[in-house]
């Protein structure tokens, strides 16, 4: 095998970059870059490069391997990677407990170890600057997959120098995503050596300089430094280089390796039979694997393997790797293996996998073995020392990888019936792995065949649970309450079993729009909570509790359950996501309580710690909700970055459709409607997911978009499908009533206003929030023409803090009063409705409010024309401005981001922006533009 200084020669323009971007680590820039070329072509030995002057300068670094027979295992090379480093982080361990399904709540055990991986990563990263590098990053599984992606979207605020290693086959889908993050600039495509570099690592080679013949041999290799070194190793071990009369190193005559692959077989030729078999058996196991457990798999001591070992060593075919060994190149091991015959393979890596679980190995190593020998076609049965294993191993098998222990349950359980206790657990398990893999049909088949022949009390429930959480995601609640019911005439359930039951069933009324029934059916599952002492249990029934007080309309009431229910979590890692998700909830409904400083706070704090926790789906509707709360405060400048910081691909539907439709509305009201239609058509590749739920700032992007069109009738349309009907659902359409009251004015729709208006005041009925308050004012005083109720509507949105809804109230006034013939009054409104659409940059409310005034003789005074500039200090927005004074003040993008209640990410877009309005390159070039503009001011 090569050095590394001779896989390296011709290389120095990739190490100058690359010890370049390691330096920079240092001012807390992060990069993420990919390595890939052909085998053998030296991508592994420039990588160590980066290692290599990271440790140098003191810096963290990891390196993960990845490979083909452990793909089925998710993290595991980022685990061995951080576990080689001995580690001791309890969040480490968190992870190593979700993949052996020990942490029992978790509803999808991998993605919380991973979400649990981005946050233990970025807490390393913030301690010191880290290098990690992922090999092979073509074999990895989807969850290390996904947590570099994510990792590479954030380079940008960590001192991580990530760096993925590939090659250009096997060419996987998953990995088009992090091509797409990486971009052409930041990915290594390495080619050939070109001929002086050729010339140059022979000489190295060979003590000499190449002659002719062998320079011409070595063209052969096209340029593949592993290809050249084993070929040059070839000719010295076959004593075929000789010194010519000149002086120059030449070949004589015979044959020669045909191909990179056939130069390492010739090199693995020359090792003796018994430690060939060794390393055989040795490549069942993998890229690397401990000494002990080839020892296992051979069946004898690891004494006696030394002396092969140490052959291996010598002969450069295993190298130490911490407390393994590994393959040297990974072709030494796929070379090894595949001399294997095909049809012993399966075998084999069965009577390792009995072999390792007799030996009571962790489960992954077993695992790897096994998962092997049941992927090939019409595989042996398993004996009963492997069906009990995969009883045991079950669990975590499920947690893990779902999809993949579906084929080894599914060939336990057939070898065993549902009525013996080993069948139980093992149907019972196939069921939840089939739920969990989304192929919640056959999950739901499997679970109720099942319990016709079960007894076991705990896995009746755990199939009535399985069962009806197959069914609710099948979009059939109905029957997953019928499963639920059934199970509550188990005889010996659990207090616990009970109480978790009893949260599913008012999940699932809630989920048909029973509001009532599940309220009271969550009442219950809090007493039992309580009663068995469940912290899963108490959370999550306190959570239906709130989310039914929500959609009554009864706010107020939400928040001393929020504050229980966060209690009650405290510090529990397995109830981290109920936590997040209970503080998501509470900035809404802080924000529905015009409590607009509290909101901005509590959504600026739970964005920041499901940022630092790694939960990408909590971070996303943190940032939505942070979103649409900027957006009521009238702060949209700061309210479009929020939706420009995360891209769909990390969010839910629901999240990405609010965003989006945050972003359509902005744009519709400034004017753009070509931006506001892109957002309507990127929303429109998720809305088929959203059922019938209402995501109002969607519906109203889609209505405005009918009124920009002069088609009001149908703007109201988009409306009034949405707004009317169940009244214990009010609070899902609350922001609807304002625009449909307009539009069934405008449109001269009284029977739409009058139920519009009806619906506003029951909404305001005993509630003393200002903006419900203004909105049954600002629907009644439409209805009757009565500007005095409208303007009293607009003072109640102004108490509310929200200036868009005010500013229409407003308008509605002046025009109302200039219908009176009260020329001061409308003048008045106007005034400030006109301002307010100004300071918003609601260029097309201004020009609407604007034309409808001039009817009535009401004209506003000439004065400049605001922002029309696109580049320069004068194209900045307020929030910009504001931005870039504090960037010239020193600040970093965490400060600004703490200081104006936004996140460090969305700082960022906004200083991109600014970056590229002035035509500057750094904050510093924007410290200087500052300074001169407040020089000139």
């Amino acid at each position: 095998m090569p050095s590394d200084a001779c896989a390296l020669v011709g290389r120095e323009a990739e190490i100058h970059r690359l010890t370049g971007l390691v330096d920079l680590l240092a001012s807390g820039s992060g990069q993420a870059i990919l390595l890939e070329g052909e085998p053998g072509i030296g991508k592994s030995s420039l990588a160590r490069v980066a290692v290599e002057a990271a440790e140098e300068r003191g810096f963290g670094s990891y390196w993960a391997e990845c490979d083909e027979i452990g793909q089925a295992l998710p993290l595991q090379p980022l685990l061995d990677a951080l576990l080689a480093g001995a580690m001791a982080e309890p969040r480490l361990d968190t992870i190593q407990r979700l993949l052996r399904g020990e942490v029992s709540s978790a509803a999808d055990p991998a993605m919380a170890a991973a979400e649990q991986m981005l946050a233990l990563m970025s807490e390393l990263c913030s301690e010191t600057p880290t290098v990690l590098v992922v090999d092979d990053l073509q074999w990895a599984d989807l969850s290390t997959i996904s947590v570099w992606e994510w990792l590479a979207r954030s380079v940008d605020r960590t001192a991580l120098l990530l760096i993925g290693i590939l090659r250009p086959v096997p060419q996987r889908d998953e990995l088009l995503a992090v091509r797409r993050v990486v971009g052409a600039d930041n990915t290594f495509r390495l080619e050939g050596l070109h001929d002086e570099a050729v010339s140059e690592l022979i000489s190295t080679l060979s003590d000499g300089a190449p002659g002719t013949n062998l320079l011409r041999l070595a063209a052969e290799a096209a340029g593949n430094p592993l290809y050249l070194t084993e070929l040059m190793d070839s000719l010295v071990r076959a004593q075929r280089l000789t010194v010519n009369e000149s002086g120059a190193v030449e070949v004589t005559g015979g044959p020669v390796p045909g191909s990179l692959i056939g130069a390492i077989s010739d090199r693995l030729d020359f090792l003796p039979k018994g430690v060939r078999n060794i390393l055989q058996a040795a490549a069942l196991l993998g890229n690397e694997f401990p000494v002990s457990d080839l020892a296992i798999v051979l069946g004898r001591r690891v004494g006696e393997l030394v002396p092969a070992i140490d052959d291996a060593r010598t002969a450069r075919v295993l190298k130490d790797v911490g407390d393994k060994l590994a393959f040297r190149h990974p072709l030494i091991r796929a070379a090894l293996y595949d001399d294997i015959a095909a049809p012993l393979r399966p075998a084999w890596h069965r009577d390792a996998a009995r072999a390792l679980a007799e030996a009571g190995v962790p489960t992954q190593r077993v695992a790897r073995q096994l998962l092997q020998a049941i992927s090939a076609p019409n595989p042996d049965p398993l004996d009963e020392s492997l069906l009990n294993w995969t009883v045991d191993a079950a669990p975590t098998l499920v947690a893990q990888a779902p999809r993949t222990a579906i084929e080894l349950l599914r060939q336990a359980a057939s070898r065993t019936p549902a009525s013996s206790t080993r069948g139980a657990v093992l149907v019972c398990r196939l069921a939840e792995a089939l739920y969990r893999a989304g192929e919640c049909a056959e999950a739901v088949q499997i679970a109720t065949r099942a319990l016709a022949v079960v007894e076991d009390p705990d896995l009746l429930v755990d199939l009535h649970w399985t069962v009806s959480q197959s069914r609710t995601m099948l979009g059939r609640p109905d029957e997953a309450l019928e499963a639920l019911e059934e199970a509550y005439e188990l005889a010996e359930m659990s207090p616990q079993q009970r109480a978790r039951l009893l949260v599913l069933t008012a999940r699932a009324h809630r989920a048909l729009g029973e509001v009532s029934v599940a309220g009271n059916v969550a009442t219950k599952a809090l007493a039992a909570a309580e009663e068995a002492g469940d912290k899963w249990a108490l959370g999550w029934a306190l959570h239906v509790m709130i989310l039914v007080s929500t959609m009554r309309g009864e706010v107020a009431f939400t928040l001393p359950l929020f504050d229980r229910a966060i209690g009650v979590i405290g510090n529990a890692p397995e109830l981290n996501d109920l936590g997040l998700l209970l503080q998501i909830n509470k900035a809404i409904a802080l924000g529905n309580l015009d409590r607009y400083d509290e909101a901005l706070g509590t959504a600026a704090r739970v964005r920041q710690l499901a940022d630092r926790t790694g939960s990408l789906v909590r971070l996303a509707q943190a940032q939505s909700a942070l979103g649409q709360l900027l957006f009521q405060v009238g702060r949209w400048d700061d309210a479009t970055a929020e939706v420009e910081t995360l891209t769909d691909d990390f969010k839910d539907p629901s999240a990405s459709c609010c965003d989006r439709g945050i972003a359509a509305v902005i744009a519709f009201h400034r004017g753009d409607a070509t931006a506001a239609r892109r957002h309507l058509e990127l929303a429109a590749l998720r809305a088929d997911q959203l059922g019938n739920r209402v995501v109002a700032p969607l519906i109203l992007a889609h209505s405005l978009d009918r009124e920009i069109n002069d088609q009001p009738e149908e703007a109201l349309a988009v409306l009034t499908a949405r707004v009317g009907g169940d009244a214990e659902e009010l609070d899902e359409v609350e922001d609807l009533l304002p625009e449909a009251a307009r539009l069934a004015a405008f449109t001269g729709d009284f029977g739409a206003a009058a139920d519009v208006a009806d619906q506003a005041a029951t909404l305001a009925r005993r509630s003393t929030v200002p903006h419900r308050l203004g909105t049954a004012a600002y629907c009644r005083g439409l209805l009757d023409r009565d500007p005095f109720l409208l303007q009293q509507a607009a003072d109640r949105y102004r108490d509310a803090g929200r200036p868009l809804l005010r500013a229409k109230a407003l308008e509605a006034a002046a025009i109302g009063f200039a219908g009176q013939d009260e020329k001061d009054a409308a003048r008045a409104a106007f005034t400030r409705a006109d301002e307010l659409y100004d300071q918003l940059g609601a260029n097309w409310d201004l020009a609407h409010l604007r034309a409808h005034l001039r009817r009535f003789g009401i004209r506003r005074g000439p004065r400049a024309k605001h922002r029309q500039a696109q580049v320069g200090w004068s194209s900045l927005t307020p929030t910009e401005t504001k931005i870039a004074a504090m960037v010239a003040e020193g600040m970093s993008n965490r400060q600004i981001a703490e200081q104006l209640v936004l996140s460090p990410r969305t700082v960022g877009t906004h200083v991109s922006h600014i970056l590229a309005k002035l035509g500057v390159r750094s904050r510093i070039d924007i410290a200087r533009e500052a300074a001169e503009n407040v020089k000139a001011g």
